[in-house]
């Protein structure tokens, strides 16, 4: 009796002989000899070889015992922008507060002038070299936020070129608008009047041309208040879109349970971070994103309260915050390092920040953060004989290879 032949697995790409963190399950799911096939732009296996189907790859790399990771995420970005406050830095060397700055008319409100004055096209084109720099440390996918147009053409406008910037390079691009990022010079007597900007033409039109994926505001004493930014909430979620909030940087208003309480991807900063909020966080699995480039540059002495954090059970996740004021940084390796040496995290924990936890963040955990069957096939390829290498470095970027969409 003839045995009925087994046929191979197709994939398009293989990739063998290399270790893996998938980031699934507990910890950093590490797999000392595994694979990963993908077809179609998905992953169809990763795990141990000796436990893979017969593949029958278009394309095979020997990775030589080099680590995969899932593809890095920035979940926190400003990086369409026109200008720089490189002034402002000079200012605060010499003991300006960022609060002092900002409402002697700089900070948001001098990015806003130089970006209203921005067409599409120099947005895009001064964007790229920050999102390039990203790209090459090995992310594939970026959120960015519009807030330093703050009129509705100008709102738009930086959405578009968000959204541009997802055409013109192999990576995916979540766009976030900010309206509620300060208060322009034209509605300084009538904050009131300019949320209803936001909430009645801004958020309507984005979710009508498709610009936006999620809705942010900045709740904070120079920002909006606690009510203005609910009216916020109310209006998002009528137009079907999750939302953000920049919550507890400089102050307590209590932002971070007012995000949690409207279901929140994410509430970022959070320095000034109470056990009300950590609990109201830890019910809604709201992800606390924590911005060391912000702390470290605007030399920031209080900080998010990771032990808490830790404690309820939250997910954390890190990103860059890149933007022209408080944290011009486009390295999200040197981000996980400013996570471990000024916030204490562990090299386990900087590692899910800016991969499991960082997707969550965004709303793309179904899809992407983690090495399994069903995700995205997105792959960080490191040259690197331990994973704390890539927390522990300073300046260095070990990327031997870099795979989006399973190319």
């Amino acid at each position: 009796m003839m045995m009925a032949e087994t046929r191979n697995m197709r994939c398009d790409r293989l990739w063998k002989q290399a270790r893996l963190a998938t980031m699934a399950g507990a910890g950093l799911g590490v797999v000392e000899d595994g694979v990963v096939a993908a077809r179609d732009g998905d992953i169809v296996y990763a795990g141990p070889a000796g436990d893979a189907p017969r593949f029958d790859p278009v394309e095979a790399t020997d990775c030589g015992g080099r680590w995969i990771t899932p593809g890095l995420i920035d979940c926190h970005t400003h990086i369409v922008h026109a200008g720089n406050r490189a002034h402002e830095f000079e200012l605060r060397l010499q003991g300006a507060s960022y609060e002092e700055i900002a409402r002697a008319g700089g900070g948001i409100v001098s990015t806003m002038a130089a970006t209203r004055d921005a067409d599409e096209d120099a947005l895009v084109e001064g964007a790229l070299p920050r999102v390039d720099r990203l790209i090459a440390e090995g992310v594939t996918t970026i959120e960015i936020k519009s807030g330093y147009g703050l009129t509705l053409d100008t709102e738009l406008r930086m959405l578009r070129a968000a959204r541009r910037i997802g055409g013109a390079r192999a990576v995916t691009v979540r766009t976030t608008l900010l309206g509620a990022h300060a208060l322009p010079p034209e509605y300084r007597d009538d904050p009131d009047a300019y949320v209803d900007l936001i909430c009645n033409r801004m958020i309507p039109a984005a979710a009508e041309a498709g610009l936006a994926d999620a809705v942010d505001a900045f709740c904070e004493g120079i920002g909006f208040t606690p009510d203005q930014t609910q009216r916020v909430f109310d209006a998002a979620r009528q137009a079907g879109l999750p939302v953000k909030l920049h919550a507890e940087q400089l102050s307590n208003l209590h932002g971070a349970r007012l995000a949690a309480e409207a279901g929140a991807l994410s509430a970022d900063h959070l320095e000034h971070l109470d056990a009300d909020g950590v609990q109201a966080m830890a019910r809604a699995g709201t992800v606390a994103t924590l911005l060391p480039g912000a702390f470290y540059f605007t030399r920031e002495e209080r900080k998010p309260p990771v032990e808490a954090l830790r404690a309820a059970g939250i997910p954390i996740a890190i990103a860059t915050d890149c933007n022209p004021g408080t944290s011009p940084l486009t390295s999200l390796l040197l981000a996980m390092n400013m996570g471990a040496t000024l916030f204490r995290l562990t090299v386990e924990e900087c590692l899910l920040a800016v991969t499991r936890n960082a997707a969550r963040a965004l709303g793309l955990h179904a899809r992407t953060g983690t090495l399994e069957a069903g995700k995205q096939c997105d792959l960080a390829i490191w040259d690197v004989e331990h994973l704390a290498e890539l927390v522990y470095r300073m300046g260095d970027n070990p990327l031997h290879g870099r795979v989006w969409k399973g190319l």
